[in-house]
């Protein structure tokens, strides 16, 4: 993998770059495609390249249960078992000590929206009866969400199946950490996370002799300027090919975060956002020097009924659409409004049909791409903070 920056914006740490691939070449800032289990979900390969997707990321420990490593490997890597001939990533299984752990059965998400936990609670006290994952400094203990099983996942054995699962992008292993953490677990998971760094690194070095996958290792530190600023020097100075900034945040400061670790993180290397795809976060994350994206919204809100419009998210099932026969854009190169009208889509969706899902999240996709790429477009003409202004007085007004 090769990076390179093409211009830089002044008055902020925003970049206009591509990364270099063995199986192609991504114009940075770029979103990409969430491709959980080798598959976007509800769109086929032809779809996925109608809204100029230029990556896909899968899911590591997903693919490890089903269909297993072993399988893929033997397709030649996630992306020609799915069909799909471009860049490709896989995360470590990280974010499932979060997901499958502290959040399992519970309304908190990665971006906090509420009050944080008093800080004199012991977080490893805490119990979680539901939970399926357990961290411990020598890994993860997964209990499968299909059957049950006990797996454990480490940082090498993370490597391992990565290294099978094919990616040219993949990540150290780590621990994300819940927002509402209190600052010494959050240290102590830091640690934890920079040695798991270390042990991925040298894991992969043995397995990629001959430099066939780039390795990207992750800053955690929660909403901690101290944590988030002490990871991006350690995991920075480590011999990484990239970055990711992962781990919880707190929706009012996801910008100030990452300006922490961007203003530290080495300018050569790409940097990735993990799993944030709203339209004011990407914007904010690009002005503060991100490079690539990704996350599952576009197609989960799609399947739900959520909708993007550049003036705003709409809900397709609501009555004002059921004899709305124009599209849900007119502006919009998507198959969806080229071809079919809110009405159409309000009846998918109130049949329960499956074509519902499809069709908007074809949409959702090309408009969080489109977007991104939009952003890529005005660093490189110089107009990128007036187009955040314009888009953001339009898509949020009344908010």
């Amino acid at each position: 993998m090769k990076f390179s920056i093409h211009k830089k914006l002044n008055g902020t740490l925003a970049r206009a770059g591509e990364v270099v691939t063995k199986n192609g070449v991504i114009q940075t800032p770029a979103f990409v495609a969430v491709g959980t289990k080798a598959s976007v979900k509800t769109l086929t390969i032809d779809q996925i390249k109608s809204f100029n997707a230029q990556a896909v990321l899968a899911n590591t420990y997903h693919l490890y249960l089903q269909p297993g490593a072993d399988v893929v490997a033997k397709a030649g890597g996630f992306g020609p078992f799915m069909n799909w001939h471009g860049p490709t990533m896989t995360d470590s299984g990280g974010f499932q000590a979060f997901s499958l752990g502290a959040a399992f059965g519970s309304a908190v998400s990665k971006v906090a929206t509420g009050e944080i936990l008093d800080e004199n609670i012991d977080l490893e006290g805490l119990k979680n009866e539901l939970a399926l994952a357990t961290v411990t400094d020598e890994g993860v203990t997964f209990k499968s969400h299909l059957d049950g099983s006990e797996h454990f996942f480490t940082p090498e054995s993370s490597m391992e199946i990565q290294w099978k699962l094919g990616a040219d992008m993949i990540f150290a292993f780590d621990e994300c950490t819940s927002p509402t953490a209190p600052f010494e677990y959050q240290k102590k998971s830091l640690a934890r996370t920079y040695e798991w760094a270390r042990r991925s690194l040298a894991r992969h070095e043995e397995l990629d002799t001959e430099k066939q996958q780039a390795i990207f290792g992750v800053v955690q530190g929660g909403r901690f300027q101290e944590l988030r600023e002490e990871a991006a020097r350690t995991i920075g100075a480590l011999d990484f090919d990239g970055f990711g900034i992962g781990g919880s945040f707190t929706k009012a400061d996801i910008a100030t975060a990452v300006k922490w670790v961007n203003t530290i993180l080495p300018e050569e290397k790409p940097r990735h956002l993990l799993g944030i795809g709203e339209p004011r976060d990407l914007f904010d994350a690009v002005e503060m020097g991100c490079d690539l994206f990704d996350c599952i919204a576009p197609t989960r809100m799609g399947r739900h009924g959520t909708i993007h419009t550049k003036e705003g998210r709409i809900n397709i099932r609501n009555n004002r659409f059921i004899e709305d026969f124009a599209p849900i854009e007119t502006d919009c190169g998507c198959y969806t409004c080229a071809n079919h009208t809110k009405a159409y889509l309000a009846h998918l969706f109130r049949a329960h049909e499956p074509l519902a899902g499809t069709l908007a999240s074809i949409h959702n996709e090309y408009f969080i791409v489109g977007l991104v790429a939009k952003m890529r477009e005005t660093i490189l003409n110089g107009t990128f903070l007036e187009y955040k202004k314009e888009f953001m007085e339009k898509y949020y007004k009344g908010i």
